[in-house]
């Protein structure tokens, strides 16, 4: 039997040594503060970290991460399709820190935006972009309606593809200095 219980950040800090914590966000997000001894495994890349996260779960309980709790629990719905036991941190990275709980943050890594606060700037830009070039060419306005659709939709299936399009920018990808995911998923499997 799978399940996707969430633990709140006094219960995780409680027992984080049981766990195996997997941060779903994305490299630069991860780089930018991260709950103490986390492995960085984007969401979008999920699917082909399967078998070494199964490996990992037959050791230990897996604890999915992320910024506020949304893509964690999304990443153990897709465990749990795989009949892959893992809970979710309640509130993700902002709840540990504002409990008090420190983050590990790379020497020399920037802060970066979390992705909902990225996907609503680029999306409230892109509906106000469309509305304004609208007044002079009405056509434009398809632009807005075409965002509004994708929020809706995004809402709809808790997927997000101005997600999955942002965290292919440079400022989301990892520092050089931090591991792949191939190095992560060699460390889970051990």
């Amino acid at each position: 039997m799978t399940s996707h219980a969430s633990l709140s950040p006094a219960q995780a800090a409680a027992r984080l040594e049981e766990f195996t914590v997997i941060d779903v966000r994305a490299p630069g997000e991860y780089a930018s503060g991260h709950v103490p001894g986390a492995l960085n495994v984007p969401l979008d890349r999920l699917p082909e970290a399967l078998p070494a996260l199964k490996s990992a779960s037959a050791r230990g309980t897996l604890l999915m991460v992320c910024a506020s709790g949304v893509r964690s629990t999304r990443a153990c719905e897709v465990l749990s399709g795989a009949d892959i036991d893992a809970l979710t941190l309640t509130g993700g990275t902002s709840a540990w820190e504002g409990d008090g709980r420190g983050l590990d943050r790379p020497e020399g890594a920037g802060a970066v935006w979390p992705m909902e606060r990225q996907v609503r700037l680029a999306a409230g830009s892109l509906v106000v972009a469309g509305l304004v070039a609208g007044l002079r060419f009405p056509a434009a306005r398809w632009l807005s309606v075409g965002i509004g659709s994708g929020l809706v939709f995004s809402a709809l299936t808790n997927t997000c593809g101005m997600a999955a399009a942002l965290s292919k920018l440079p400022h989301n990808r990892a520092p050089r200095t931090a591991a792949d995911l191939n190095t992560t998923l060699e460390a889970l499997q051990k």
